[in-house]
């Protein structure tokens, strides 16, 4: 199912060269003026590009730019990076080779320029390993803000939806 990006909103996207895999999407909110930046960390990239969204980004953009929840009160800017950056939709595998020769700077970057980081790749994750290299990536950022999204964004609520985080 294919979903909009909320209105007032203003979308960028880093693609590789085939076009296979997603790296980031910049997600920034144009009602505002300044404010901070929130890295989201997912599992992998679906449809959602510049002109379209998902039902995950639909939903991290109406929560955050929307939904006044009090942690997201100052994001201006959302930048969503994921474990692996190969665009699939169904029976995704979670190979090496999904993950991106340029996956990891990416990450790195996105992590840098943000004020806090959540975690939302789901607790159904299965991606065990994935998961401790990324971990480790968000160690050597002790200055940030970490949070843990309870589910999926896909399978999100508005209430509830951040779990403490620990490592």
């Amino acid at each position: 199912m294919i979903h909009k990006h909320i209105p007032g909103v203003k979308v960028k996207a880093k693609f590789s060269d085939c076009k296979k895999f997603r790296y980031q999407l910049t997600i920034e909110n144009i009602t505002k003026t300044k404010g901070d930046s929130l890295c989201v960390i997912m599992q992998n990239p679906s449809i959602a590009n510049t002109e379209i969204a998902d039902k995950s980004v639909q939903f991290l953009e109406k929560l955050i730019f929307e939904k006044e929840v009090e942690l997201f009160k100052n994001v201006k800017t959302i930048i969503i990076v994921n474990q692996f950056a190969r665009i699939q939709t169904k029976y995704f595998k979670g190979k090496v080779e999904d993950i991106g020769t340029d996956n990891d700077i990416h990450i790195r970057n996105a992590m840098d320029s943000s004020n806090t980081i959540l975690i939302a790749w789901g607790k159904t994750n299965p991606f065990l390993k994935r998961q401790q290299d990324i971990l480790r990536i968000i160690s050597s950022f002790k200055d940030k803000k970490v949070l843990m999204a309870k589910k999926h964004p896909s399978r999100g609520t508005y209430q509830k939806f951040l779990v403490p985080f620990s490592n």
